[in-house]
């Protein structure tokens, strides 16, 4: 039997065939579900617009903390996590475009991410995401912290972050195909450990940026805003630049 949270992504996908479809599994297999797996929560969020906390309040629902700036940046590294995952269905472009922005550099720059998903398409920015990161052979991007801190994949960079998430208790989930330093991987375990989902020691979130995004995250982030083929991922560029670039600020001032 299908708990709540994923027989609303089912009604939202428009039956569980074309859920199945959207994300990429034969519809025998989605059927065999009861909730959806952890592993494919962002996924169906970005394809159907549930809110993960919907989906499964269990891992998403309460944050357990109650600082107001941790909920708000494990929300940011959430929507980065999202958009760097894969391409953004109608539903979230749609969620998107309500963003509301501020005067602060990164309220403006979500008012003109709000602005860009408005004028957009699921299509076309599925067209350009593939552009970005998929490509004939390799896409224009190459979203991993062992290309941009050694020119090559899966090197170095890659273990001792391998053995820094061990030691943290965070554990790769057996049918997660990309490695662990993706962008979009790094930005989902900095959000759990903003909102104390991992339950990792204080501070383990600066120790974990310090060493494993700041080398080059921002890097990443101002080459996607650059990108000859983005468009629409040039405003998630310039949000996650200005983003990491608070991050960083915000750590080395910590005691």
């Amino acid at each position: 039997m299908r708990d709540l949270g994923l027989e609303q992504a089912v009604r939202a996908a428009g039956g569980v065939g074309a859920l199945a479809r959207k994300i990429g599994i034969s519809q025998p297999s989605l059927s065999n579900w009861s909730r959806v797996p952890a592993e494919r929560v962002l996924a169906v969020e970005g394809l159907t617009g549930v809110d993960r906390a919907v989906l499964r309040p269990d891992l998403y629902g309460v944050p357990d903390t109650d600082d107001e700036v941790d909920v708000a940046r494990a929300q940011e590294y959430g929507l980065l996590a999202a958009l760097l995952r894969r391409a953004p269905g109608a539903d979230l472009l749609a969620r998107i475009a309500r963003l509301r922005g501020d005067a602060s550099p990164l309220g403006i720059a979500h008012a003109a991410l709000a602005e860009a998903a408005s004028t957009t398409g699921a299509e076309r920015v599925e067209r350009e995401f593939f552009d970005l990161f998929i490509g004939i052979g390799r896409g224009e991007l190459l979203p991993y912290a062992s290309f941009y801190l050694t020119g090559f994949l899966n090197e170095r960079p890659l273990a001792r972050l391998r053995d820094d998430l061990t030691g943290l208790g965070i554990a790769r989930v057996e049918s997660e195909a990309e490695p662990e330093d993706h962008a979009a991987l790094l930005c989902e375990v900095m959000a759990g450990l903003a909102n104390g989902r991992f339950g990792a020691p204080a501070g383990a979130d600066g120790a974990l940026f310090e060493k494993h995004l700041s080398p080059w995250i921002g890097r990443f982030f101002a080459d996607l805003e650059s990108a000859k083929s983005a468009q629409f991922y040039r405003y998630v560029g310039i949000v996650g630049r200005l983003f990491m670039a608070i991050e960083s600020e915000a750590f080395a001032l910590a005691p």
